[in-house]
């Protein structure tokens, strides 16, 4: 779908000649069962973009992410992008296939802000990560929202009573913890498992992205 470029600074005017709603490729998805993958489906030759650039294509595309999730009809979908956001620009993530991500947490999850020292994390709290990718060749693609939210103590003591969920850029569900499509989110827990209890399965905003909030500790 063309892209307005007015406003856009002109080397980004190629990242939005393509913007789709679903970001696995054919090759990505031969290469993984769908049905039970083992990590993230991941986006071919992606580009490096510099922070600036990274947070003027997401400033731009922002608002037809979140109506792309608005359609699973889960309230979550659409108030997540008014919560608190823990990183100044989207950063590309590894562990999400090396989309272009960016964190929210709502008030629950307020101890987010102090990252490390947060501790663990109270039900109710429920941490976003929406995304997208940019081919080196710059095509732009949305990606999925990822959830954790952490649930009453006994809901699931292998994954830190966290439930995990991803909804897609069309709106459907991909996969939940302990419902439906649950297989397709177990590597979700065996990957936030390496983060240790002592982090409560988070990992966090790097440290060279982090918004600095006035309750976080100093290092």
């Amino acid at each position: 779908m063309p892209r307005n470029t007015a406003g856009i600074p002109a080397r980004l005017a190629q990242a939005f000649a393509v913007l789709v709603c679903f970001s696995i490729t054919a090759p990505s998805l031969s290469a993984l069962d769908s049905t039970k993958p083992k990590r993230h489906f991941r986006v071919e030759r992606p580009a490096d973009l510099t922070d600036a650039d990274a947070l003027t294509i997401y400033t731009q595309i922002l608002g037809e992410i979140v109506a792309g999730y608005a359609l699973s009809r889960e309230p979550v979908a659409s108030e997540y992008r008014h919560w608190r956001r823990f990183n100044r620009a989207p950063y590309r993530s590894a562990t999400h296939g090396e989309r272009y991500v960016s964190n929210y947490g709502n008030v629950e999850a307020e101890a987010y802000a102090r990252f490390e020292a947060g501790g663990r994390m109270p039900a109710g709290a429920l941490l976003a990560k929406d995304s997208f990718a940019v081919t080196q060749r710059g095509d732009v693609f949305t990606g999925p929202l990822f959830l954790m939210e952490k649930m009453p103590a006994g809901f699931n003591p292998a994954s830190r009573d966290w439930r995990y969920s991803m909804i897609m850029p069309d709106g459907s569900l991909f996969g939940e913890t302990k419902g439906p499509g649950s297989a397709r989110v177990e590597f979700c827990i065996t990957c936030h498992k390496a983060a240790g209890d002592r982090n409560d399965h988070m990992y966090f905003v790097p440290k060279s992205h982090r918004v600095r909030f006035g309750n976080e500790d100093p290092e």
